[in-house]
């Protein structure tokens, strides 16, 4: 199978690398900065473009990881060709092509890619979809030589998958920065916080997340929260303090 990589950004650069693993073959990858296209074909020896009118229409798979916003006119902009168009993007709907190309599906990964971190995509769920049962075959074959966790889903679906990763995911790592700058400001070390970060993100692996939840909102300690707040000189912080607070404990009452 050959493929065209469409992107140089942190998914198609993790996506290519283990494509790379597999007996496919990426035949050429494009992105509109030439500097990033050629870094990346460099290291998957192969061709590169900087020109969407020069990607080649003999490829089997044209695989599109592109940001959500430049999706659409990218397509627009594809040399017409016979090979199966999937793109990796979790909230924007397969039928994207409808209209451009009779074959097309997609390939989301459920992970967060940084382009200095190695991640082993095999353990990587892989969310598809196609417009044709024939090519769900083919798209199926494709993501399960690069993941063993390959599941069907919708677009309607899938949009959920990924607000759910947004929480799980982006969200939360927005609270560490928020805790990092808290530490910071008063002259203590961050990394006085990643044994517990760690534990966090563990112990989901035994317990469920609502089991694992700990803390002043738990046990409703009106007099830790309240002296908490009092400590937050940031208004945004403190109303995010109170309304995550708030969450938790109509959670645990919900639940008793």
């Amino acid at each position: 199978m050959k493929i065209v990589v469409i992107g140089a950004g942190n998914v198609a650069t993790h996506l290519s690398l283990a494509i790379q693993q597999t007996p496919f073959r990426i035949v050429q990858v494009f992105s509109r900065s030439e500097e990033r296209a050629d870094a990346l074909a460099n290291r998957l020896q192969t061709r590169y473009t900087s020109q969407l009118h020069e990607i080649t229409t003999d490829a089997d798979l044209y695989l599109f990881a592109v940001k959500d916003d430049a999706l659409a006119e990218v397509i627009t902009q594809v040399p017409d060709n016979k090979g199966l168009w999937v793109h990796t993007a979790g909230s924007v709907p397969m039928n994207v092509f409808k209209g451009f190309t009779a074959r097309y599906g997609v390939l989301y990964p459920l992970q967060t890619f940084s382009r200095d971190r190695a991640v082993d995509v095999r353990h990587v769920p892989f969310f598809i979809e196609a417009a044709s049962q024939e090519d769900e075959q083919v798209l199926r074959f494709f993501a399960g030589q690069l993941s063993n966790n390959v599941q069907l889903l919708d677009s309607e679906k899938r949009k959920y998958v990924h607000l759910a990763a947004v929480f799980a995911n982006n969200f939360s790592n927005h609270m560490v920065v928020l805790a990092y700058q808290l530490l910071e400001s008063q002259g203590i070390s961050p990394e006085a916080l990643l044994s517990l970060i760690d534990e966090t993100a563990a112990k989901i692996h035994s317990l469920s997340p609502l089991q694992a939840q700990t803390g002043p909102a738990v046990r409703n300690d009106l007099n830790v929260m309240n002296m908490q707040m009092e400590l937050l000189t940031n208004p945004m912080m403190k109303e995010l303090y109170r309304l995550i607070s708030k969450s938790i404990r109509e959670i645990m009452n919900s639940e008793q």
